[in-house]
């Protein structure tokens, strides 16, 4: 007796264009999607986060990609495979057991919302009381914190954390700590 296995494929027809995840080489993805644009039958998102970034020279505007590694481009498959999957700084499309997923509208959607038009998310980063902070420089770097007062003129913050069983306060530099931020997809 013969069995008949049928598996319900995630794919939609190749002919049709759809969303696909496409992996970029590591920390390329504006650069995968500035080649991608170029394509005439491709619509690129490539959501990013823009923050203020605190170097030695002074602090400045940053950029990540929301989803490391990936963006996501709009395309008839069967046509535009190749195209795609050879642009600069293009690694390949995301695919499962030989079958390349297409995402839902609705998926990205939220992304879309959440960036607006400029597909940049701005993270803000200001440290007011009550906030939870890691702390990385000093001697109790990798611990946590709640910021209890903030010294503008000063550039520095009071904390209070546990340490060895005890509440302790202290006074440090706004550099020595971040933010503790959820990751923004994250509900």
């Amino acid at each position: 007796m013969e069995r008949k296995v049928t598996r319900e494929s995630n794919q939609a027809d190749s002919s049709k264009p759809g969303w696909y995840c496409v992996r970029s080489q590591p920390k390329h993805e504006h650069i995968a999607a500035a080649h991608l644009r170029m394509l005439d039958q491709v619509t690129v998102f490539c959501p990013r986060i823009k923050f203020q970034a605190e170097y030695p020279t002074g602090s400045r505007l940053g950029y990540r990609s929301y989803v490391p590694g990936y963006l996501f481009a709009h395309f008839e498959l069967a046509a535009m495979h190749r195209q795609v999957r050879y642009a600069h700084g293009v690694r390949g499309l995301v695919q499962f057991g030989g079958r390349y997923p297409t995402i839902e509208d609705q998926a990205l959607a939220h992304l879309h919302e959440l960036t607006g038009a400029a597909e940049i998310k701005e993270l803000d980063y200001e440290l007011s009381q009550g906030d939870t902070v890691k702390i990385v420089e000093g001697t109790f770097s990798g611990l946590e914190a709640v910021v209890t007062q903030v010294v503008p003129a000063r550039e520095r913050i009071k904390i209070l954390m546990d340490f060895l069983g005890r509440k302790l306060e202290a006074e440090l530099e706004h550099d020595s700590v971040l933010l503790k931020v959820e990751h923004p997809l994250v509900a």
